[in-house]
């Protein structure tokens, strides 16, 4: 699904009017009816509503929404919220066809009461906010601001249409007073504002409605921004063969491990396992063996020479290489000078796909380039400290920017990208980022990183495709986690539940 801004959507719409003919009018109505039936499925014992309206389009579409609201039986208390002179065009004239039908609209200026307001709306079993849409780009102020912030904190629930007031659709900031909404119905795609924080915040769970124009205008819309939906991604899920066997579906190798880190190792060959790799090993320093062997059985290991990675185990991996086909380096690898080279060397050498995170990202701090010569691709999967350290950035000017951090890490590594965090994101070297929306705070512990690089690595091993791999991979552990999410408690989800939540969530993803 397309992310886009603000003037990107007014694209949209001009060539919708323009080029197509679709009257602005026909558009407005169906954003009402689009709003009504989701207020209808989310609210569904709600009979009584009071509707603000600005004095732009956004106004306009809650105009209509009062009267196709009114035809269904609901009782609508509708307000005009206005600074001086009333709405003109489309706006204007859903509210001349309110009046001819007798609908009444109370106009509340600068001087209103709005304590009278209040008092009068105290019935209303849901409040939608249609007072200024995504293209607000500057800060609310006077009346408008406080029935915005009222808005997001009334007893009643609150829907957006479009966009909680206040803030601007193409922008991750806060301008300032904005509202807050249980439920946010927008048109054709969903816009920045709602899925970056932290605007994201304020804007509860997105609807996304049609808006009756073709969906190759959306994407043809400018930009490069999408959002990953396990509709779409269910489609890349291959399916397999009732005649297949273990060597269908390719052999994972995990390089790790040092003293004390063990367990990374045995979460990556886990994952790749639950990822659906028809073999795994586990590529580990010699003493560390007996452990990872215990603790994943169905994976095999390859004892290396040592007690962190070589020279002298490099040559063990390379001489190994010939049957498998993807990689996972890095999980508990260590930080000696010595493991650094040793890595550089095998992930300059080894000529399959392989994932590139923790400690095997670390031996590249600085020295992104290295990694666009390699013979084969390469995902890394950094988090936002690991992204500073290889763009040679602080943390904090990671996270102000996340997008354009991830894409000049792609395209200076020629590399796909996972950026870790609230919303990862998955950028590509030609400049397209893909934003996950699953996942959530308890995800936040040891060992969840190590999840996802043997899942990636297995999806790598399968043969999909190094974009669609670090795709599927990151949208799959995002909601395994969400599955794995018991009664509510972040604080106890653990990284091997991921790894028990993983059959379920390619369910999930193949039943989208």
């Amino acid at each position: 699904m397309r992310i886009l801004t603000a003037e990107e959507m007014r694209e949209v719409d001009r060539r919708a009017i323009e080029e197509i003919g679709v009257p602005s009018m026909v558009l407005m109505e169906n954003a009402a009816i689009g709003v009504a039936d989701a207020l209808a499925e989310r609210f569904p014992r709600a009979e009584t509503v009071a509707i603000f309206c600005g004095p732009g389009n956004n106004g306009g579409d809650g105009l209509a929404l009062a009267r196709h609201l009114d035809a269904r039986g609901y009782r609508c208390r509708v307000y005009l919220v206005v600074r001086g002179s009333r709405p003109g065009g489309d706006a204007g004239a859903q509210l001349a066809i309110l009046e001819q039908l007798g609908i009444a609209v109370e106009e509340i200026g600068p001087d209103a009461d709005l304590g009278a307001v209040r008092e009068a709306c105290a019935s209303a079993e849901v409040l939608v906010d249609a007072l200024f849409g995504t293209g607000l780009t500057r800060p609310l102020e006077g009346h408008f601001a406080e029935l915005a912030e009222w808005l997001g904190r009334a007893p009643a629930p609150c829907l957006a249409v479009d966009l909680p007031s206040g803030l601007d659709g193409s922008r991750a900031e806060v301008l300032g007073p904005h509202g807050r909404a249980e439920l946010t119905v927008t048109f054709a795609a969903v816009k920045v504002a709602h899925v970056f924080a932290p605007a994201a915040d304020a804007v509860g769970e997105v609807v996304v409605t049609d808006l009756g124009i073709p969906p190759w205008l959306v994407e043809e819309a400018p930009g490069n921004l999408h959002l990953l939906t396990g509709d779409e991604l269910a489609a890349c899920l291959a399916p397999r063969a009732a005649a297949s066997h273990k060597g269908t579906y390719g052999h994972a190798l995990v390089v790790g491990g040092s003293p004390g880190k063990a367990g990374a190792v045995i979460m990556a060959a886990r994952a790749a396992v639950r990822g659906g790799a028809g073999l795994v090993t586990a590529a580990v320093p010699e003493p560390l063996l007996a452990t990872v062997d215990g603790g994943s059985l169905e994976s095999m290991t390859l004892p290396l020479p040592g007690e962190s990675l070589t020279g002298a185990a490099v040559d063990a991996v390379l001489a190994a290489v010939g049957d498998i086909q993807a990689a996972a380096v890095g999980p508990g690898l260590g930080t000696a000078a010595a493991t650094f080279d040793a890595v550089r060397l095998l992930v300059r050498e080894l000529a399959i796909p392989i994932v590139l995170d923790a400690d095997g990202l670390n031996a590249f701090a600085g020295r992104l380039a290295d990694l666009a010569q390699r013979p084969a691709p390469t995902v890394l999967t950094p988090h936002p400290g690991e992204m500073g350290r290889l763009l040679g950035v602080a943390c904090s000017e990671v996270q102000a920017d996340r997008v354009a951090a991830a894409r000049r890490a792609a395209r200076e590594a020629r590399a796909v990208v996972v950026l870790k965090g609230h919303r990862s994101l998955v950028a590509a070297a030609d400049g397209e980022v893909f934003v996950n929306p699953t996942g959530n705070p308890g995800m936040a512990s040891g060992g969840s990183g190590d999840v996802l690089t043997g899942l990636v690595a297995a999806l790598l091993a399968q043969g999909y495709e190094p974009l669609a791999a670090a795709q599927l991979g990151v949208y799959l552990h995002g909601l395994a986690g969400d599955l794995a999410l018991v009664d509510g408690a972040p604080e106890a989800l653990a990284a091997e539940d991921l790894i028990a939540a993983l059959p379920r969530a390619f369910a999930a993803v193949r039943a989208a």
